[in-house]
């Protein structure tokens, strides 16, 4: 085995002479510095590269650091996307094994060091590796073979791909949580018998107390693994999380546990180090869940774009091609009924399109030749020619996802309170701990074994179980309340995030309003003329005409023609726009008229979106709580004065494109303020993810529940200012219950230290803790049925 020169072996702290110097795997005495040549092979790469900087800046993550195979017989060629025509090539790739960020710093070094490459950024949440090099494609082969031999496996990006690696990540984690909570409730039901058995003989408490320990021993270790690598990943780093607390508090409980049960003691606590390790488990489960949520809208989004399209050759012949074959200035052949997979604007004639995926509005759009055409929209008419503006990756669709993954990853890095309590509570607690220890064998005299008690009853007595369960309790009590309310809240951090929030954003169309047109009742109406017009309606895809359906349900009539952008016409009969029916009135887009026949009277059939019945009272419960409110829509300035008129809100803006929302967001966070956004539809989706939290009513798009923290079960909006109202009690909740938790360490400690509190004491203490923490959060939930 090669040796290397001495500055680069003193270049990786935190191994020893026994841990491998690439991944940190065991290495037998006397082998030398590397478990396998492949992990000599790419510390050397490494090292010849001049990114030694990467084992310092590392942090022991979970996983280790181990070099590849070869990258398998795959033609990565194959999967690259020319630009510049041809002059640059861009590939994605799929990394697994990035960790951390110092991974993320290695792999985009190490390509940057390559001169023909021109970009290389990794991210951690979706590992995706994008390159973009100058020359063939047929280098995608060379810088492939290159990330893998830093020691990741790597393969051509895609969302399966990914979903695959979360499933089992994912799956892991729940195998986990049940290992803990089966084994919680079988301890559970032991230690009740030993806590309420005063009389029992020493034989079957015994019993007992093995029996806990063959089933609590196991889960400890198991179950625990989360969080030891997390805090193993602290000590390695050079700093404590509240993982660290939890581990070293389970693991100290489990030890005594185990100690009395070897001796027989009166009382073990392997049901509190099981119980703890369920319910935290249970919080990570939901976190994860909360951020796959955030890229499955992504996967959604780009969805709309995928599949195939008609592309128009030169001879106008129309040949089903993949969308990412596509580039700009490409002609395609829309056909009635088909969604625009990509942004393009109209070649010739009219188009009648339904944009609520890009812009909300409630009703089609007519677009004229030249006018641009938005991605996701749906063709309600004929069929037309689009000229393609914009490749699939560079579009409106993906600049949305393209948000949405920057959101996830910002929120991704919030940090709750208990943690930030611990970074002050758990190096504290734990150092008195050994002071303790040292103080009663050192300075004292006593034998180590005796100086231990003390110094164990510190750990026990400052276990971080109250600290630990703070928040979560609190928020456990909370979301149920808010679930009976009606609300589901799918982040395990949007309540803390809506307390603080000052400022609301409303959408309008199917938020404020109902979401679909109702017909308005008009006595002087003939019911014939409803019947017939309805008959002709049921032909029609058209918003207004399912409405008068749902109004006057009939059978379809025969033989109906529809007339794109127009109206349906049956024999003489009409039913459309103004000009259509031969009516001299200006056209309003809520409303369609009726003509039986030539000489006949028009009949007008108007519609409106009402407003949610509470709206205008949820609107001002949330001028009470302090929110100021503003209206975003894409709609027309006339509809949208109306409902801002009707529910008190005094700030709006008509006509806003997902990406005007999505800026006015960012604009309001840039000024300090936290905005709530509450909207229901595909394109507010983007800026449902960058507000401070995010929230969708009944009704709502899959893709807006999704992006959403919140989601309003019940019909309405009352339950909004409700969930307004419980954030800000749970947060008050939450603070007390960390307050008591450091408050009663201030005057446990001490009692510890000077050794009043024996094992056993320690632990009722604790337990006591744990409980006044517990009912403290029950009260929140008593409040809200107040």
């Amino acid at each position: 085995m090669t040796a290397l020169p001495a500055a680069i072996e003193a270049s990786e702290p935190g191994f020893s002479a026994a841990a491998c110097a690439h991944c940190g795997a065991p290495v037998a005495p006397g082998a030398g510095r590397f478990c396998c040549a492949g992990c000599e092979g790419a510390h050397a790469l490494i090292s010849g590269l001049g990114l030694e900087a990467f084992y310092r800046r590392r942090e022991a993550a979970s996983g280790e650091l181990r070099p590849t195979d070869a990258p398998p017989a795959i033609r990565f060629a194959t999967h690259v996307r020319p630009e510049r025509g041809g002059e640059q090539h861009s590939l994605d790739l799929m990394v697994s094994g990035l960790t951390c960020g110092a991974c993320v710093w290695l792999v985009e070094q190490a390509l940057a060091a390559e001169p023909d490459v021109l970009r290389a950024r990794a991210g951690l949440s979706t590992r995706r590796l994008s390159i973009t090099w100058r020359g063939p494609a047929e280098r995608a082969e060379d810088l492939a073979a290159l990330v893998a031999r830093l020691g990741f496996h790597v393969v051509p990006w895609s969302p399966a791909c990914l979903r695959a690696a979360e499933d089992a990540e994912g799956q892991a984690l729940l195998r986990a949580l049940g290992i803990a909570g089966f084994g919680a409730m079988n301890v559970m039901l032991l230690s009740v018998a030993v806590w309420v058995g005063t009389d029992m003989g020493e034989g079957t408490r015994s019993l007992l107390h093995w029996l806990a320990a063959l089933i609590g021993l196991p889960v400890v270790l198991v179950a625990g693994m989360p969080f030891y690598r997390s805090a193993w990943a602290a000590i390695r780093a050079g700093r404590v999380n509240m993982d660290f607390a939890v581990s070293l508090g389970v693991l100290a409980t489990a030890a005594m546990s185990l100690s009395e049960t070897l001796r027989n003691g009166p009382y073990t606590w392997f049901d509190g180090a099981t119980a703890l390790l369920a319910l935290l488990l249970a919080g990570r489960v939901l976190d994860r869940g909360a951020r796959r949520r955030v890229r499955q809208v992504c996967a959604e989004l780009l969805a709309l774009q995928a599949g195939e399209v008609a592309l128009l050759g030169p001879d106008g012949k129309p040949r089903t091609v993949p969308v990412e074959s596509i580039r700009p200035g490409d002609r395609l052949l829309v056909a009635a009924g088909e969604r625009l997979r990509l942004d393009g604007v109209l070649e010739s004639g009219e188009a009648l399109l339904d944009t609520s995926a890009s812009t909300g509005e409630s009703l089609p759009r007519r677009f004229a030749a030249g006018a641009p055409l938005p991605a996701g929209a749906v063709n309600m008419g004929s069929a037309f020619v689009q000229r393609v503006t914009a490749a699939a990756k560079d579009g409106s669709l993906a600049a949305m996802a393209r948000l949405l993954e920057q959101a996830e990853q910002a929120r991704g890095r919030y940090v709750s309170i208990a943690d930030r309590a611990a970074r002050l509570y758990v190096p504290v607690v734990h150092t008195v701990a050994a002071a303790t220890f040292l103080g009663w064998w050192l300075g004292v005299g006593l034998p180590w074994q005796e100086a231990l008690v003390p110094a164990v009853a510190a750990l026990i007595i400052t276990c971080p179980c109250a600290l630990a369960i703070a928040v979560p309790a609190v928020q456990v009590v909370a979301v149920g309340a808010l679930f009976r309310r009606g609300v589901l809240v799918t982040s395990p951090t949007a309540l803390e995030r809506l307390a603080a929030c000052d400022h609301a954003v409303l959408d309008k169309t199917g938020t404020l309003t109902m979401g679909r047109p109702e017909l308005l009742p008009d006595p002087t109406r003939p019911a014939e003329a409803l019947a017939a017009a309805a008959a002709l309606a049921a032909n029609s895809r058209h918003p207004l005409a399912r409405a008068l359906v749902r109004a006057c349900p009939s059978p379809a009539a025969q033989g109906v023609e529809e007339i794109p952008g127009q109206g349906l016409r049956h024999g003489d009969a009409r039913l459309g726009s103004a000009a259509f029916c031969g009516v001299e009135a200006p056209e309003e887009s809520l409303t369609l008229w009726f003509r039986a026949g030539p000489g006949q009277a028009p009949i007008a059939f108007r519609f409106a979106d009402r407003l949610r019945p509470d709206a205008a009272e949820a609107v001002a419960a949330l001028h009470r709580l302090g929110l100021s409110t503003e209206l975003l829509s894409g709609d027309g300035a006339p509809a949208v004065a109306e409902a801002a008129q009707a529910t008190g809100i005094e700030s709006w803006q008509a006509r806003a494109t997902p990406e005007d929302k999505a800026a006015r967001i960012r604009a309001l966070r840039a000024e300090g303020r936290r905005p709530l956004m509450l909207g229901d539809g595909i394109n507010d989706a983007a800026a449902l993810s960058l507000a401070h939290v995010s929230a969708s009513p009944a009704g709502a798009t899959d893709l807006a529940q999704s992006a959403a923290d919140l989601v309003l079960q019940a019909e309405g909006l009352s339950a909004l200012p409700a969930a307004v109202a419980m954030a800000r009690r749970a947060q008050r909740a939450a603070r007390q219950n960390i307050g008591f938790s450091l408050a009663y360490n201030v005057v446990a400690v001490p009692a510890a230290m000077l050794g009043l509190a024996t094992p056993l004491i320690a632990a009722l203490v604790m337990a006591s803790s744990s409980l006044i923490v517990i009912l403290n959060a029950l009260r929140v939930g008593r409040e809200a049925h107040a």
